[in-house]
């Protein structure tokens, strides 16, 4: 298809990611449905759409026009069938469970025409186990945007096993008309970002557990030492420890291979709850609106 012809698009959840998402199509001229079963979660959706616009402003990236044309452009919905009529063009941004988006695919095929691409924001689950879900698998596709997504420049597009060439395109040329840096990659479990990254974190995590350095000093050599703007485990917090998790079961379950199995103290704080940023306790204390300025008590001496 033609995708100067793609005018209307829909985002598939209002999490982190599908905020960001929303915003970046918003911004750049598209018109968006936002959708969520949640009402609560479109309504923090908006708010922080409105709050990062803000930032924008006052920063001038932005004037005050393309700010108030963003949010005139997005349309919230929580019916999926509902906020799909008349789409172009689907990026899927729900949470990182196959059962969940096995199901968001099967219904999105059966409510859509034949012709609309249905792309996905997952960080590593199969696109071509994805695909198989529809009757379109050609026009099944890995559209992997970084957090934040108004910030981060690069797109990972991954192409799974029946992928066309045409729905490739496309996608490469979306992502250049939201001013990122699309790079194509296959359908390997992790892809590359979290191929390389999650070894890293875990890495990491694995040294705190076996008492080489502390959490602070971890991060420390890394961010002074690689020249990361943050370290391994502030950006775990970041990402959130439970999708971490998810994402290296993922790679484990894929390749079969002990590296990437993950730490024991990273499954017993997912376990107990200690889920980073999003949970106000990670390997660092963000409680009462705190950033990373305090290790966690669990690993103060």
């Amino acid at each position: 298809m033609n995708p100067d012809n793609i005018k209307k698009i829909a985002v598939v959840g209002a999490g982190t990611m599908g905020n960001g998402i929303a915003h970046v199509f918003a911004q750049n001229g598209y018109e968006v449905s936002l959708i969520d079963v949640s009402k609560s979660a479109l309504e923090r959706a908006m708010e922080t759409i409105q709050k990062n616009l803000m930032r924008l402003l006052k920063k001038e990236v932005i004037d005050e026009e393309v700010k108030e044309k963003t949010i005139h452009n997005i349309h919230t919905f929580d019916n999926l069938r509902e906020g799909l009529e008349g789409v172009d063009f689907v990026v899927e941004a729900a949470t990182e469970n196959p059962e969940i988006k096995f199901k968001l695919f099967r219904n999105m095929d059966e409510w859509t025409p034949g012709h609309v691409i249905l792309a996905t924001n997952t960080s590593s689950i199969s696109i071509t186990r994805i695909a198989a879900q529809t009757q379109r698998p050609e026009k099944v596709i890995g559209m992997h945007f970084m957090n934040p997504v108004p910030v981060m420049k690069l797109v990972e597009v991954i192409k799974g096993y029946s992928t066309s060439e045409d729905t490739v395109q496309t996608v490469l040329y979306l992502s250049k008309k939201l001013s990122k840096v699309p790079v194509e990659v296959n359908d390997y479990p992790g892809f590359v970002a979290n191929r390389i990254l999650m070894p890293m974190i875990n890495e990491a995590i694995e040294a705190v557990y076996t008492g080489v350095a502390g959490v602070k000093e971890i991060d420390t050599v890394m961010k002074l030492g690689a020249n990361h703007p943050m370290g391994p485990l502030q950006l775990a917090d970041f990402i959130g420890l439970d999708v971490v998790l998810a994402i290296l079961n993922v790679m484990y379950d894929g390749f079969k291979n002990p590296k990437y199995a993950p730490n024991p103290l990273l499954v017993n704080m997912v376990e107990a709850g200690k889920l980073g940023v999003k949970s106000g306790e990670g390997f660092y204390d963000y409680s009462e609106g705190k950033k990373a300025e305090r290790v966690s008590s669990m690993f103060r001496k």
